[in-house]
Order: C-alpha cells, then structure tokens, then sequence
C-alpha cells in the first residue's frame, strides 16, 4: 500500500474566506476602480432578509423613509418663478410656462399617490403626462432653469446630452440607464427616484434635420426608446447587459431583495431643450413670412425671434422627429435670445454671477477686485457679439483678465479696480498696477526698516553675523509679514530661525561674518542659505599634497 499524501505544508494551506461584510467590501473596491460608476449595495433587514445566524449581532435597523409621505409637494407657480428670477435673467415667459407645468405635473402625482393609498372603490384618477421641451440659443439659461426648480423642490435630478445615445441605434439600454442615476442620485430611495427630473439637452441631435435627405436611423432609435420612457413604463432596476449592475445585483439577493425590483417612470418629468437651428426656416415657409424687398436687419432680427412661438407639431415632424415622440412633449417653452443690456443684469443681479466668482478668486490672493458698471457694459457688449449667450461672458472676461489674475497675487497691492479703461486697454492698466505696485514697495519697506534694523542689531549680538537687507529685500519681508498677519521683526526671526548653523559653515570656510540678504533670502530662505554653504565649501583652497618636491640647479625636478 502507498503511503498517504502528505499534507502540505503549513504555508500552502488555502487561506480562510474572510468575512461576509469583508467580502463585499473588496468587491464593492473592485467595481468601482475597475468597472467604475457608483455602486448601491443596499442593505435589506426584516422579513425576507436573511436571517442572523446565531452568535451573530444583528445589525441595527436603519429607519426607513414614510412611503406615503416620501415627497410632498406644495409650492405654487409664483414660488418656483420667484425663486427663479434670483438666479435667471429675463425669460419671464419662459419661467411662468415651466413653473405652472411643473406644479401642475407634481399635484396631480400627488393625488394619485393619495388615491391609491385611500380604500376607495371609486374609479381611479386619470392623468396626462405634462413633459416639456424649451426651444432656445444657447447660453440663455435653459439647463439652469430646470436644475434650480429640482433644487428648490428637492427632487433628484439627473441632466444628459442627447448626443450621447445617438450611436445605440436601436438598443435602449443606455437610455433606460437615467432612470437607474435617479436613484443613484436618490440614495438607493426608488420611490423618491419615481418623482425626479429627467433632463436631455441637445435633443434637436437627435432629429434627421430639415437639410439632409433620409432618416438617421441612430436618432430614430433613440426617440423610440424614449417613448416608452417618457410615457410610462417600468425599468430594471438592474441592467441585463451590464456587470456592473448584474453584480450589484448578486449582492442584493444575497442580502434579501429579489433582484426583480423595477422603477416606474410615470411620475418622472421628462424636460428636454434644444437650439433647433434650422426650425425657424421650416415656421417660416409655413406662415410664409419671408421678406420681399429691402428689410432692416433689426427687423429681421425681431421676426426670426419671435418664430419659434408659432412652431407646431407639423414643423417639428418636418425638423425630424417622429410624430409619437413629439406628442409626448406637449408643453413648449420659448427662451429669447439675450441683448447687452441682459448680460449686464446677470453680472449685476444674478445671485450665481460671474462676477461672484472673479471676486472670490482674487480675494483668494487677498486682492479686492471691485467691478464697475462701465466695464460691466463693455463686457456684455464684447459678450453679445460672440452669439454664444451667457457662455460669451467668460470667453470676454477671460481675455482681458488672464495677465492680471497671473500678476495681481505677486504685486502685493491690496485692491483692483476693474473699469472701462482696464477692459478697454488692458496692457495699459497692468503696467500701471506694476508701477503702483513697485511705490508701494519702496514705501513699506522705508516704513519698516528701523524694524528690520533692531533684528539685524539682535542677530548680531546673539550669533556675532551681519546681516546686511538690501532696499528691496527689507520690502519683501514687509510685504509677507503684511499677508501673514506677523509684526516685521517677528517675521524675520521666523525666516532666518536656522540661519546660525549655517552660517558657521560658511564662516568656517571663508571667514566671513557679514552677509547680503536679497529679495530671493525672503522667498526662500532655506534655499538661500543652502546656496551660500555650497558656494563657500567650492571657494575653499585645496589640500596640500604630502609629496615632498626636491628641486636642484644641477638636475631636473623629481618627486621623492
């Protein structure tokens, strides 16, 4: 008989499976660093949750939202377009349109989750779908719009470009996966997610466009999809075709959940917006407006502005869209173009300015920037002319405040004034600022040199080195005790706190106590003193050799 297998060695035994919650923890690491997006292990006690095992602390059960009150909803128009009007400039229209069609779709949501709670046996409520679609250039406020009414009323919401479903054809998985961010979005919560906001930009992609023969059959696809989305329907919580969320979902069931749980899309509002180049003409030859013989440009102007207040179904069928998916977006909504005089009132008015933001990154540097109403215009004029909307402001603030916000936190100078010269001679204003800054030097640093001296006098007697400031230098360190909030002699007894061991070293070396401190002493003070060690161990005189060199008139020179 053979002898048995010998047992491996203690070192190749298989190691332990670690605990549940250790391996799921590893897991949830390995999807999110290699599959990426977010993962939701949500964590299921109670009935149909797997049981403790014995031994075992169950864990504490979190409290769970009132399904039958998970959003309440009790704004009327005038509140939504009050908070609006903090934060978009213009669009009155615009505003009035989205705040009634937004109340109007969250009440009766509201009444039919009321409904179906109650034990009535009456006929239940029948409700049409309000979704909307905003028509407008770009840079008008269109996605702004619809992210603060979701922020004011506190529903998830979840903002995409239309173009990047344009390559799925007729595969709607990727369109079903902005259900699936609501209730990322929503915390794991799919009843709260069933109340968001769903908002597709660049949705006139999607269209064949009124200038190309045939369909695109990418963008047919996609508005397909769509239809079933922005009706009602119900989407897999998990997608079929993505590991992701088929792994997600192996943990789920293993934690209680059955795997099969779906997301109703009945109560989701669909908002979709588009610049629709292109449609005018289509509304055009429809009303036959067109111009015959010699028109102004404002005219025109005026006329191409107020077209898309008459588009019908028809014409958006003639853009390209398939009728069913248009008749499922019955609100319109029209945003105008912006004039000078509207971007001025956002820089001025609007509580998200960008204005707001230049302030705060100058202040960062402890430069005050003060913007004045003329250079205000000029930009908005400036803005206007780049027919981008809102988005022009920062391409014209950018280009005259590049050179300043790359100077202005190395002049030192408390405070910029930002006016009409400045954004119309920008190179000028700067090379004044230089100027007034170099003054401003020289006086703080004439104003503090007896500061600067009683260190120099202390320095001396403590250590027995010189240290000689140059003007520039006594200026310097003023200035950074000045953005430190230190007292000058404070600041140079921290600058130069190491200073006495190395220069012993120096000293050791070349016999020198007295020393030039510059400007680059003050910026970096380690920097320089290192420097000076370097410098003075090179200049030291080479050892004498222990040759011994014999030299006689009668022979050659010769090493012994």
């Amino acid at each position: 008989m053979s002898d048995p297998t010998p047992e491996p060695p203690e070192t190749e035994k298989p190691k332990a499976p670690g605990s549940p919650e250790e391996i799921t923890r590893k897991l949830e690491d390995f999807i999110k660093n290699t599959l990426g997006g977010q993962v939701l292990f949500t964590r299921v006690e109670g009935p149909g949750g797997r049981p403790a095992p014995e031994g075992e602390e169950k864990p504490v059960e979190e409290a769970k939202p009132d399904h039958g009150r998970v959003f309440e909803f009790n704004y009327r128009p005038a509140d939504i377009k009050a908070h609006l009007d903090r934060f978009v400039i213009r669009q009155d229209e615009a505003k009035k349109v989205l705040a009634t069609a937004v109340c109007d779709h969250y009440h009766h949501a509201q009444m039919l989750r009321d409904d179906r709670a109650s034990e009535s046996g009456g006929a239940r409520l029948e409700f049409s779908k309000q979704n909307v679609i905003i028509i407008g250039p770009t840079g008008v406020g269109k996605t702004y719009l619809v992210k603060h009414i979701a922020d004011l009323i506190g529903v998830p919401f979840v903002k995409a470009d239309a173009t990047k479903f344009s390559e799925t054809g007729y595969v709607g998985a990727d369109v079903d996966d902005l259900v699936r961010d609501l209730v990322a979005k929503a915390n794991g919560d799919i009843e709260l997610a069933e109340h968001g906001i769903i908002y597709l930009d660049e949705i006139d992609k999607l269209s064949s466009g009124p200038e190309r023969l045939g369909r695109d059959v990418s963008g047919r696809g996609v508005q397909t999809t769509l239809l079933k989305l922005m009706e009602e329907t119900e989407v897999a919580l998990y997608a079929p075709n993505d590991i992701r969320s088929q792994m997600q979902m192996m943990f789920d069931t293993r934690k209680g959940r059955t795997g099969r749980e779906v997301v109703n899309t009945r109560n989701i509002l669909f908002i979709v917006s588009g610049a629709f180049g292109g449609l005018e003409k289509i509304i055009e030859k429809r009303t036959n407006r067109k111009s015959i013989g010699f028109v102004s440009a404002d005219t025109k102007d005026t006329s191409a502005e107020y077209l898309f207040r008459e588009a019908r179904t028809k014409d958006f069928i003639d853009y390209g869209f398939e009728a069913e998916f248009i008749g499922r977006l019955p609100v319109r909504v029209v945003c105008d173009p912006l004039s000078a005089d509207d971007m001025f009132q956002i820089m001025k008015n609007s509580e998200g300015s960008l204005i707001r933001q230049y302030e705060r990154e100058f202040a960062a540097y402890g430069v005050k920037a003060v913007f004045k109403d003329d250079a205000l215009r000029e930009i908005a004029s400036r803005a206007e002319d780049e027919k981008t909307g809102a988005r022009g402001l920062v391409t014209a603030w950018e280009r005259v405040l590049r050179d300043f916000k790359f100077e202005m936190p190395s002049l030192g100078l408390p405070e910029l004034q930002v006016d009409g010269a400045l954004v119309k001679e920008p190179e000028q204003a700067l090379a004044k600022c230089r100027a007034e800054a170099v003054s401003q030097f020289r006086e703080l640093g004439a104003a503090h040199a007896g500061e600067v001296r009683a260190f120099v006098e202390r320095f001396q007697r403590e250590h027995g080195f010189l240290l000689d400031f140059e003007s520039e230098a006594i200026a310097a360190v003023a200035a950074r005790a000045q953005r430190e909030g230190l007292h000058v002699e404070a600041m140079c007894a921290k600058l130069f706190k190491d200073y006495p061991f190395g220069l012993k070293l120096v000293t050791r070396s070349t016999g020198a106590t007295s020393f030039v401190i510059t400007p680059d002493a003050i910026a970096n003070p380690d920097k320089y003193v290192s420097e000076l060690v370097v410098n003075a161990c090179r200049s030291q005189p080479a050892p004498v050799s222990n040759s011994i060199i014999d030299i006689t008139p009668d022979t050659p020179a010769h090493e012994s």
